[in-house]
């Protein structure tokens, strides 16, 4: 099998070198090169930069180059190949250019379908294959989810290359509006969500290449920490001025997050004092929400008695109190007269 790959390889250079154009060819080798059958060894360092580096030239250039790699991934059945190239989109939203990016993220321009949809992918030439087409399967949703993400947050969640523009959003999270704040925590949580769901990796131990593949989602985790905690210290400061139904949503987020603590302390060996503070403070805001339900809840509930006691009394206003028998009208016949008439149960009429 590995031999067959090898020879893979290099007939796919040769075709490539063959009956690519002359613009492009630089883009297919360097997507070739970056993704062989070779299983468990990474994408080569060397080859990686050189792919990034080409897509920082034109965006023709760089819609071509991510064009090229996921014509690749989809044409592939080979488990190794589709992992490289899974990690090569991974590097691409770590630390590619700009230009590369914004292709990978409005990829494929003409719209159409999901093109990370890998659920059906099946490698089972060996049991090993059959194993990491769990992990490709899963990849490709965990780098959907990391890519939607982004789009909400308006910057690529683990770039090295958005530095400056996550930035200026951090400085903005205060004017912010809580729907706006919520939106970033659920999105922000389903990523964490999704790195919960990675596979069992026990048929694949010692595979340098799960090893990368599991080292940059650690750090997409870190990310994800900084930027839900400090969303979650500017709800710490607006907690009084929630809605009843942005509460019930952040109350969902909270108890989401504190569901995947035990997933990830498994996971992942950090020990940062940002993941301390994180659970720390989802704590801390489930509990003063909590309290602030509570509050408004009693609140209601004195109203409602109020509204209920006030109601009884007009209607006792309205109602004969006991032992007054007495009805007093006035006459409109008799109105230029002003008369009122009294009429008492001890009094007899007479005609």
């Amino acid at each position: 099998r590995d031999l067959i790959g090898v020879i893979k390889d290099k007939v796919s250079l040769s075709k490539a070198a063959l009956l690519s154009k002359p613009n492009t060819l630089s883009l297919h080798l360097a997507v070739l090169r970056s993704t062989t059958h070779s299983p468990s060894i990474p994408p080569d360092d060397k080859h990686l930069a050189a792919l990034l580096s080409l897509g920082d030239s034109s965006r023709a250039t760089a819609s071509a180059l991510v064009d090229s790699l996921m014509d690749r991934l989809h044409r592939t059945t080979d488990s190794s190949v589709a992992l490289k190239c899974l990690l090569t989109i991974h590097h691409i939203i770590k630390r590619g250019p700009f230009i590369l990016q914004d292709q990978l993220s409005i990829f494929p321009a003409s719209g159409g379908r999901n093109y990370l949809t890998l659920s059906a992918f099946r490698d089972g030439a060996t049991a090993t294959t059959w194993a990491l087409s769990t992990w490709v399967r899963w990849y490709a949703r965990y780098l959907e989810t990391l890519l939607s993400t982004s789009r909400v947050l308006g910057f690529f969640l683990c770039s090295i290359s958005c530095t400056v523009e996550k930035e200026k959003q951090d400085e903005r999270v205060s004017s912010f509006m809580n729907i706006d704040l919520i939106r970033d925590v659920d999105s922000v949580v389903a990523v964490i969500e999704e790195i919960c769901k990675v596979p069992d990796s026990l048929h694949v131990e010692g595979n340098k290449f799960l090893d990368e593949v599991m080292g940059l989602v650690g750090g997409d985790f870190l990310s994800a920490v900084e930027e839900i905690s400090l969303r979650l210290g500017e709800f710490k400061e607006r907690l009084s001025c929630l809605s009843y139904r942005e509460s019930v949503e952040l109350m969902s987020g909270l108890k989401r997050l504190e569901e995947c603590k035990e997933r990830l302390m498994g996971l992942f060996c950090i020990k940062k004092g940002s993941t301390e503070t994180l659970w720390g403070l989802i704590g801390e805001l489930k509990d003063r929400v909590g309290m602030v339900e509570a509050y408004r809840e009693s609140q209601l509930v004195n109203m409602g008695r109020r509204e209920r006691t006030s109601e009884s009394a007009r209607l006792e206003e309205r109602v004969l109190k006991p032992g007054d028998h007495s009805v007093l009208f006035s006459s409109a016949r008799f109105d230029s007269n002003k008369f009122s008439f009294v009429i008492r149960e001890s009094t007899k009429i007479t005609s």
